[in-house]
């Protein structure tokens, strides 16, 4: 028995399951695939590694490659089922799209189809279809109340690809320009945002506006999704519905509150599945 434990050996046993390790001899230097296989007397060629992946969903996936290759991190994305969508927002680099602009439908709906074109060139590359597109920022904001700029938007991506599906603000100006033509559509609700009377998002610059309290914020998305019901800053119940959850990545403890969630909902019966087997 090795007298250092690695990592996975503490996994391991945290679970009780029985592993047998095997040791080689090695220098400070024989840290790679490649140098190990040589020091077994082995070629290069026939010894592969084993890499473990945790997918956005939850999942484990297994990647068995050469130890003298690396991990495709896009093929690997596209064989654990892994989709991509378009986040087009408008072209505020210094504001990261968050602040509002004076702009026309024709001119949103141009902004669409560039944003997407440009993803969708890099995505065929790699043999991969766009699923989804969600507007950005204050793109996303504007055109869930205004009909105009939510119909330039999905008119972009009928007349880009028509079997791509729209996220939009749940119950939003979004979700009925999707309906009216034709695209399917998601409605989507925010884990760590607070909403107003009327369904939409408190702006960020309010007071309140983002949660930031985990077990409230479970709290507020569970009972999004099983009773389809939010309070407003302001007390009001507001009716939406829900088939994707925004929970924003910039957060350091996203990933553990995405985990929560999941945990939550699935004690709850609700079940998890990709958003194009939902709408």
């Amino acid at each position: 028995m090795a007298s250092d434990k690695t990592n996975v050996m503490r996994v391991l046993e945290q679970h009780k399951i029985a592993y047998k390790p095997h040791e080689y001899p090695h220098g400070k230097d024989a840290v790679d695939g490649v140098s190990v296989a040589e020091l077994l007397g082995q070629n290069p060629d026939q010894v592969f590694k084993t890499l473990v992946a945790r997918g956005k969903s939850g999942g484990f996936h297994v990647f068995v490659i050469p130890v003298a290759k690396e991990l495709d991190l896009k093929k690997a994305a596209k064989a654990a089922g892994v989709a991509v969508g378009a986040h087009p927002g408008f072209p505020d680099l210094m504001g990261f799209g968050r602040r509002n602009m004076v702009v026309s439908p024709k001119e949103v709906k141009a902004y669409v189809k560039y944003q997407l074109g440009a993803l969708m060139a890099f995505a065929a590359a790699e043999g991969i279809r766009l699923q989804h597109c969600k507007p950005h920022g204050a793109l996303y904001n504007m055109a869930g109340k205004d009909m105009d700029l939510a119909l330039a938007i999905a008119e972009a991506i009928a007349e880009v690809d028509e079997s791509i599906i729209l996220l939009g603000l749940a119950n939003s100006k979004m979700i009925d320009a999707g309906k009216q033509l034709g695209l399917r559509v998601a409605n989507e609700v925010f884990a760590d945002r607070a909403y107003q009377a009327d369904g939409s998002l408190v702006p960020r610059k309010l007071p309140g506006a983002v949660i930031h309290d985990k077990d409230e914020a479970i709290a507020r998305t569970v009972r999004m999704v099983t009773e389809g019901k939010v309070t407003a800053i302001t007390g009001e119940e507001v009716e939406i519905a829900a088939h994707s959850i925004c929970v924003h990545g910039d957060n350091p403890s996203a990933v553990e509150f995405v985990k929560n969630i999941r945990t939550q909902l699935t004690a709850r019966g609700v079940e998890i599945a990709p958003i194009r087997e939902i709408v």
